[in-house]
């Protein structure tokens, strides 16, 4: 307890105290006051939101910590602070005030104090304030900065991640040739998502004293792995254990053309006392992540994948028994995805998120007999989760509405607001209706679908309608709320929206998912069809103005869909959407997953699978293009290159259609910038309403 103290009481040895935190050099940016003129949302309104995030309930179990952040499009950025709130009700309680955000926040073990990461001294350090958001103090200065970080339960040590070299540069090759832009590559996997990997995460222990960082351990040293996993890995893929003598980690050991073909990652048990390690899933093929220590430390609850480079296999629930080296399948009456796994206070239930007709619920299972119980049901995904006594908190959102914290009783899943940061928006806007659909398909299943009405809609008159071809491919189409693809948003501009959970969508069983895998241009299209057509089929849709639209395997859709679609359609708009599978087979850098739904390289003749997959590649049917067509790509995405949606559109120049390139030097594979993402949605609507509503 003395070592917990001291680092509790630690002074401004290191810097000053920052007072009320704000930089010199900033703006800060606010809660924007809009006005809406006719109750629809714009996509001025969709950037004015609040986005919450974070989820850190206090010691004491009476607080919430989380960040809000909020954007200003004319400075071009946004901003994250930090608020509580009670977690028995009550006003949220605004922490910090700053021109930079706060990130990665968490109590101290005694609740007095609040840890979090900012880049105000110039790189991502660990700053420390009272609990009450005054003296602010910055207690590291580490070279390379911290991505992420957690206390030992016992509070004596830091575990924290940082970057290091991948890899030779240049300038580590010829010291004479400091200036030289250019990379010198032998093996595959030398970018990712949207960098070139010349640093990969590994994982440190360190004291933390009034110096600064001390006694710094590499669990890695020499390892040329990565740890969280890129590109989405974060702090939930390592674990203390209770006792604070050990640190569980994920990792996928492998490099190069070996890491680009294998999703087999595995949790491995770091011995602090003897800096041995422990892999504790060998012998498991798939993706194994996110381990979660049982309260008496004694078990490690992790999601697990069955397969080997089945990137979108069942995510399941796993428990490894570190007494007798067991692993055990505990969710194996649930046929869908495990995730945000959370131990009950004495171990005998264990709380995970999961999906029943495509939304996101929450669930329960009995450890010691793997009984699984449904507790929340209704039309909002859920998100997050976190233990407070008989209580559970997490984030709900909706195809209507953005996150908010609620709390969810243990015994009947009743379901509390704790925070409604957007009310004064919300109040605003005219309500939007989701439809719950199901529409027969060509192989008579029947198909999830979505559909979402205009505000103030009539159905004595007619309305254009848009598909969403969702992306993925095998991704989840519940109740989402997103800042790109905004269903409400598009609805506001007076669209009937229909999006169906075509076959390849998770949520609605294993065989529903996989079915898509190597029929890329087989049933799934059949399913686009069959909703496009039964909504077309309504009085109050008119027939005569529908458009398809969608983002990444949703783009590819889009543009198979164009050559195949028999005039259905009056416009097109595909964003990082793959033109041509077998250029996009030898551009991407996940080759597991071309492998894996694409069935392997184009030159495997002797493969009837194989074949198929590239004999149904968008670009082979150009000459069937009849229809205006809207291109977007950034020219940073590394899993479907700009080189993709150029092609697109030339081909339909070529074929002497209205046609539109939207290029973001700056962006990945999605649009992320405020004033890139108001340009992206001004001409996705300018395209619309071009082709879908000529009179008005």
């Amino acid at each position: 307890m003395k070592k917990i103290a001291f680092i509790m009481a630690l002074t401004g040895t290191l810097v000053a105290c920052t007072g009320g935190g704000k930089p010199a050099d900033g703006n800060l940016i606010e809660k924007q006051t809009l006005a809406l003129e006719d109750g629809h949302m714009t996509p001025e309104a969709l950037w004015a939101f609040g986005r919450l995030s974070g989820l850190q309930v206090s010691p004491d179990g009476k607080d919430v910590l989380y960040g809000v952040q909020y954007y200003d499009i004319a400075q071009n950025k946004g901003n994250r602070d930090l608020y509580t709130v009670p977690v028995a009700g009550g006003e949220a309680k605004r922490l910090t005030r700053t021109a930079l955000s706060e990130n990665e926040a968490t109590w101290s073990t005694d609740g007095k104090q609040i840890y979090f990461l900012s880049s105000e001294s110039g790189s991502s350090q660990l700053w420390r304030m009272n609990a009450d958001g005054k003296k602010r103090k910055r207690l590291t200065d580490y070279e390379g900065g911290i991505d992420t970080y957690a206390f030992s339960p016992d509070g004596s040590k830091l575990l924290f991640v940082s970057q290091v070299p991948y890899g030779k540069r240049v300038k580590d090759i010829y010291p004479d040739l400091p200036l030289s832009s250019g990379k010198v590559i032998d093996d595959v996997m030398y970018k990712h998502w949207d960098e070139w990997v010349e640093t990969v995460p590994h994982p440190f222990v360190a004291d933390l004293t009034a110096k600064g960082l001390e006694n710094v351990k590499d669990i890695l040293e020499g390892e040329p792995y990565e740890s969280p996993m890129k590109p989405w890995g974060g702090i939930e893929q390592l674990a203390w254990s209770p006792d604070s003598k050990t640190v569980a980690y994920t990792c996928r050991k492998k490099t190069g053309l070996e890491y680009s073909v294998s999703t087999n990652s595995d949790i491995y048990l770091y011995d602090l006392a003897s800096s041995t390690t422990k892999n504790l899933t060998e012998g498991m093929m798939g993706y194994d992540q996110n381990p979660v220590f049982s309260p008496d430390g004694r078990y490690i609850a992790f999601e697990s994948m069955a397969r080997d480079g089945y990137e979108a296999d069942m995510n399941r629930l796993f428990i490894h028994d570190l007494t007798t080296g067991t692993n055990r399948f505990l969710s194996e009456q649930l046929d869908a995805d495990v995730s945000n796994i959370c131990w009950s206070a004495d171990g005998a239930t264990l709380f995970f998120l999961s999906s029943e007709e495509a939304v996101i619920q929450l669930y329960k299972a009995d450890f010691a007999t793997g009984a699984i119980q449904p507790l929340t049901n209704g039309q909002f995904d859920l998100d997050g989760l976190a233990l407070v006594g008989d209580q559970l908190i997490t984030y709900r959102h909706s195809m209507e509405r953005p996150n908010e914290l609620y709390r969810v009783n243990q015994a009947d899943g009743s379901m509390t607001a704790l925070t409604d940061e957007n009310k004064e928006l919300m109040a605003q806007l005219k309500p939007v209706t989701v439809e719950r659909r199901f529409i027969k398909t060509t192989d008579n299943q029947q198909m999830l679908t979505w559909v979402v009405y205009p505000p103030d809609f009539d159905p004595a008159k007619t309305y254009p309608a848009l598909l969403y071809c969702s992306g993925g491919p095998q991704g989840n189409i519940g109740q989402f709320w997103s800042y790109r693809w905004n269903l409400r948003l598009m609805a506001s501009q007076g669209y009937i929206i229909v999006a169906p959970n075509r076959r390849g969508a998770s949520g609605l069983g294993q065989a529903w998912k996989e079915q898509i895998s190597r029929d890329y241009n087989g049933q799934n299209m059949k399913d686009y069809l069959s909703a496009i057509d039964a909504l077309a089929a309504e009085p109050y849709v008119d027939e005569n103005r529908l458009g398809c639209v969608g983002a990444s395997y949703g783009g590819f859709s889009v543009y198979w869909l164009a050559g195949h679609h028999e005039k259905r359609f009056k416009a097109f708009i595909s964003h990082s959407g793959i033109f041509n599978t077998e250029a996009q087979y030898l551009e991407t850098e996940e080759l597991w997953f071309a492998n894996f739904d694409m069935g392997g390289p184009y030159w495997n003749v002797s493969d009837p699978a194989i074949q198929r997959t590239f004999a149904g590649s968008p670009h082979k049917f150009v000459q069937n293009w009849d229809t205006p067509i809207l291109c977007i790509h950034g020219e940073k995405d590394y899993r479907i290159l700009a080189s993709q949606g150029m092609q697109a559109f030339n081909a339909a120049k070529i074929m002497g259609l209205p046609a539109e390139l939207l290029l973001y030097p700056d962006e990945n594979h999605w649009i992320t910038k405020p004033q890139n993402s108001i340009l992206w949605q001004r001409r996705f609507f300018n395209w619309l309403d071009r082709w879908l509503k000529p009179a008005e």
